[in-house]
């Protein structure tokens, strides 16, 4: 299938990224790719952008190079009840809003306790998708998490970072594949997103393809297949929680 978005990558903002918007804007562009999501570290991630970039977002252009672009913020759970680093003031001035499992902000628990941060992430009606659940460091309740997306009406990812050999993150095949079960058993819908970090890597679905392939997962369940489905999907959720 051909996808038409990325909605989780970075820029030179967010501290360990190496790219700038137009970089990553002309590289979508080049791969035909319709929209591009920027969604920078939040605060508490080391090196990252503070709340006054992302307060501040609303005066860079929505178009680029021929491509339509959401920025927003990749989102650090900070607990086990599934807390953020950035007020609801400055999340509804977002375009989109992933949260994700990271070290050097919250330390691995049990799988209780991994899934009840993740649980109260998806429960939270500013939150669009949950980044890259794969990772063996916080070893998830992946039915628990399908069950809760599917209520909540969350995006849940498919990170082909995650797939790299080269990554830092352990067993993301199998925890995928398993998420993938439970979410084609549920028809609950899934977002493939490259989770770029240089211009390079943008669009790139090169690792999770196999997945998906491997899964024999239904393309009507991934939302990269029309910017329409991703809008609908995440407008959605927030119809129905947030409005």
């Amino acid at each position: 299938m051909k996808y038409v978005l990325d909605t989780h990558t970075h820029t030179v903002a967010s501290g360990h990224a190496y790219s700038t918007i137009a970089e990553m804007a002309k590289s979508a562009s080049e791969k035909g790719l319709d929209l591009l999501g920027i969604t920078e570290h939040a605060p508490l991630m080391p090196g990252s952008c503070q709340q006054i970039y992302f307060s501040n977002l609303v005066v860079v252009p929505r178009q680029m190079y021929g491509v339509e672009l959401m920025f927003g913020v990749e989102l650090n759970i900070l607990d086990f009840d599934g807390h953020v680093d950035l007020n609801n003031f400055i999340l509804d001035r977002l375009d989109l809003r992933i949260a994700s499992l990271h070290t050097p902000c919250i330390d691995p628990g049990t799988v209780e306790e991994n899934t009840n941060a993740v649980l109260g992430a998806i429960k939270n009606p500013r939150i669009d998708i949950i980044g890259h659940p794969d990772d063996c460091v916080y070893p998830l309740d992946l039915e628990k998490v399908v069950y809760a997306a599917k209520e909540y009406k969350t995006l849940l990812e498919v990170n082909n970072n995650s797939l790299n050999p080269q990554g830092a993150r352990k067993n993301a095949r199998g925890n995928i594949l398993t998420m993938l079960s439970y979410c084609k058993k549920l028809k609950v819908p899934v977002i493939m997103n490259s989770d770029s970090h240089v211009f390079s890597d943008v669009g790139r679905h090169d690792f999770s393809d196999s997945v998906i392939e491997e899964a024999d997962f239904p393309e009507e369940l991934i939302v990269n297949r029309s910017v329409e489905a991703f809008k609908a999907a995440i407008a959605d959720k927030r119809n129905t929680f947030l409005y």
